[in-house]
Order: structure tokens, then sequence, then C-alpha cells
């Protein structure tokens, strides 16, 4: 089977983690099989959409590496919505309908105060000719609705909620073109759907209502309904999505020093029985990627555990990877020596002033005999061979120091911080004249 998967936002604003969440989904199962996803822009709002947020959305999707096989605009193709209306006009399975929203309410409340479902009661189909030209001569316009077909129950097999029953009598016939004769979600999303051959839709479970609706059009359209998979919702670590998740997008987590893979990682498996693992590419996810181990409870999105998995996603990083984001000047030596104690790159900066510029931290007084000692056992080492470890045991032999009484005021004086990368690692980085320079200056001299 030749796997066609589609993301479609409404070019409105940036991507959110939800969002962001579908695309990954999408762009796994494509890829998995060696499908096709597609980028569709859900532009039909003509007055929200922007090619400002469409740009932004492909920076987005950019910047991840889930880089679309193909691009569409609805705006593009409104001629084909146009003639299948005509064709579902033809068949009598849309109808123009002419009450107002306030009208509309009203029938609501008048049958939810009756103990009834707020159903539409189709009174728009039995309007007569004469009756349509009275209406539209008062000066009202047609919205049109999709007319369901009452008369067999809808179903199908979803990949994550498993089976699926929805009964049509219960569902009001959906509204599918307004007033103003601009077009609503459900049509044209079936429309390129069919005819761009799309194979699998993947979105959240607030859609499980639409698919009802939706896989009656595919079928009035003459085309089988794809397979469809609807995920639990995000929510945050106090069991809701906040409002700062539910906004929290690409451009906020990139300048959070939050790196692709770090968002990819947990996204991909967020929701489902695989573990949340650091991974630098993207090979095993794709790999892994199933439905089947996709749970239905809501999946907790908690920022603190993203970046906290970045940071092991950093420490994963070859030098190659980061090389063009690391201080001008720093080679794959400072890297691998201050990798392990980064939360993200941008940290990098912080450590190549420690490692090349010049650092002075005061000491207290009783370490103060202790640093010059250090700086004047530093002179003498051979700095060619594993200088630390040499400066550590004459250090022990000389004042009888060790453990933290040793080390401390050492990484202090040498770095300006109280913990941080390997001194193994960093002293022969910092260099002999700066490391014995740091040390007199910490001791007062």
């Amino acid at each position: 089977m030749n796997v066609v998967t589609r993301f479609a936002p409404a070019p409105t604003g940036r991507l959110h983690v939800g969002n962001i969440r579908t695309a990954i989904h999408n762009w796994l199962w494509a890829r998995k099989h060696q499908g096709r996803f597609i980028l569709r822009f859900d532009d039909t709002d003509r007055e929200r959409s922007s090619e400002e947020s469409a740009a932004a959305i492909r920076a987005d999707l950019a910047w991840l590496g889930l880089h679309a096989d193909e691009e569409h605009k609805q705006s593009a193709r409104f001629d084909r919505y146009d003639a299948a209306l005509e064709r579902l006009r033809a068949s009598g399975r849309v109808y123009p309908a002419y009450e107002s929203a306030q009208e509309l309410d009203l029938k609501r409340k008048v049958q939810l105060s009756r103990g009834k479902p707020p159903v539409y009661d189709r009174a728009a189909v039995a309007l007569g000719d004469a009756d349509r030209a009275r209406l539209e001569a008062e000066g009202r316009r047609p919205h049109w609705r999709f007319r369901l077909d009452h008369d067999a129950p809808i179903t199908w097999d979803d990949l994550v909620r498993g089976p699926q029953h929805f009964d049509p009598v219960l569902l009001s016939d959906p509204v599918i073109r307004r007033e103003d004769g601009s077009w609503l979600y459900m049509l044209p999303s079936t429309i390129d759907d069919i005819e761009m051959g799309v194979t699998h839709v993947v979105r959240g479970e607030d859609h499980v209502t639409n698919t009802a609706l939706q896989i009656q059009m595919f079928e009035a359209l003459g085309a089988a309904p794809p397979a469809f998979a609807h995920e639990a919702l995000l929510v945050g670590s106090e069991g809701k999505l906040s409002k700062r998740l539910g906004s929290l997008g690409v451009d906020a987590m990139r300048e959070d020093g939050i790196e692709p893979a770090a968002i990819l990682a947990k996204l991909a498996r967020l929701g489902t029985s695989l573990p949340v693992e650091p991974a630098a590419d993207a090979s095993a996810l794709i790999e892994t990627f199933d439905f089947a181990t996709f749970g239905r409870a809501p999946a907790r999105f908690d920022l603190e555990e993203l970046k906290a998995l970045n940071a092991r996603i950093v420490h994963l990083l070859p030098f190659e990877r980061v090389a063009d984001r690391l201080p001008q000047g720093m080679g794959a030596e400072d890297w691998a020596a201050i990798r392990p104690n980064l939360r993200s790159i941008a940290e990098a900066a912080d450590w190549w002033a420690i490692l090349h510029g010049h650092v002075e931290a005061a000491a207290s007084e009783e370490d103060r005999g202790f640093l010059l000692e250090a700086a004047s056992a530093a002179e003498s080492l051979d700095w060619a061979d594993a200088p630390w470890p040499q400066l550590v045991t004459a250090l022990k032999q000389g004042t009888g120091r060790s453990g933290k009484a040793l080390f401390h005021p050492l990484r202090r004086a040498l770095t300006g911080r109280d913990s941080g990368p390997e001194m193994a690692a960093m002293l022969p980085l910092i260099g002999r004249d700066e490391s014995i320079a740091r040390l007199r200056a910490a001791a007062g001299v």
C-alpha cells in the first residue's frame, strides 16, 4: 500500500505543541512506509489566513526536519469544491437552509428544554421553490448543509480508538458552506483527501464526530474513506492543557534552547506505551512508530521533562552537528569537555569564556595558602601529559587535603563555578599559564 498522510494546518498563526505532535505522527507514518507526506494549508478563511503564517509554518516544519513531499493550498482549489457541491446537489445530498444563527440557537434551546438532543430538524428540506424565492426576496441568503443518510449506522475501525459506531439520526446535517459563500472545514477536506490520494488521516480525538460526518461525504462522492487514527489530546502536568502550553510553539521552544531532536523524541512517543528516550536522529522513531502502541488516556506534556530530555540529547550530539552554533574558535576538544554539563547548546558560550577567557574568583582565607601551593605545583607539572591527576596527587601529598576540601577550592579558583565538567578535561584546555594565573589570583597574589 502506498501510504499518503497529510498535515493540514490553518495558516492563521504559529504551530503550537498540539498540532506539532499531529504533524510529527503524520510524517513518521509516511516515512515508515516510504510513502508521501503532504502539507496542505486549509486557508479557506481568507480574513484570518496569511502568507506570513504559512511561511512561519513551513519554517517550523523545516527546522524540525519534517519536509513535505507535496504542498497544496485550499484557496487554489475553490473550483474543485464548487464542482463537488454541484454533484452532491444533483444527487440530493446537499440542500440550502435559511435559518439565521439566532433562529438555530432558539431551536436548540427548545429541544434541550424538552430533553431532546439539539439536532437540526431539517425544516429547510421541506421548503418549496416558492418558499426559497420568498426568503431570498427578503434578503436572506442560504447556507448549505450536507444531508446525512439515516438508514445505516456510521462505523469504522479506528487505528487508536478501535471500533467506532455513530447513529446518524443523532447528528445534525453539517453546514458545509456559509451564507457568504465561504467554505467550512468538512467538505473541502474530504474532497482534498480523495483527490490527493490520502490513505491515513491522523488527528486529535476532538475530530471523532467530524470523521463520522465525513465518512458519509466520502461515500456520497463515490470514494472509499481512508483509515483514521484519532489520538488522545495533550494535557499539562496539572491535568489539563494550560493556556501557556496550548499556545506553546516551535518559536518559543527554539528560543528556550530546545533541540528539534528533543521535540521529535518527546512528541513521537508521548501517549504511547513506548519509552521516551533521547535520540539524536529520527531513524529509531520511524522504525518503532505504531498506532497499536497509542493509549486512550490523555497524554501529559510537561515542559520541564522536555528540557531534561533536551539536555540528554545535547550530550549525544557530535561536534559536527553543532559546530556552526558554537562560539567562533571552539573546537572538538572544547565541545567534548563541556558537552556533558550543558542543558542547551547556547550555554556553550559561557563555558567558552571559562575555558579561554580570564576568570578571577576570590578564595576564603583558609584556602589561600592551599591555592598558592597549587599554583607552585602547577608550574612544575608536565602539561603535555594529563596535568589534572598530577596536580591532585602533588597536592594530596603536599597538603594532606583530600575530597571536597581539595577539589572544591581548585574548581572554584580555576572556573569560577562550584560545579561543572570534569576538571581532567578542562585543565588542559585552560592551559598552563592561565591556570597558574587563576590560582594565584584566587590566592590573593
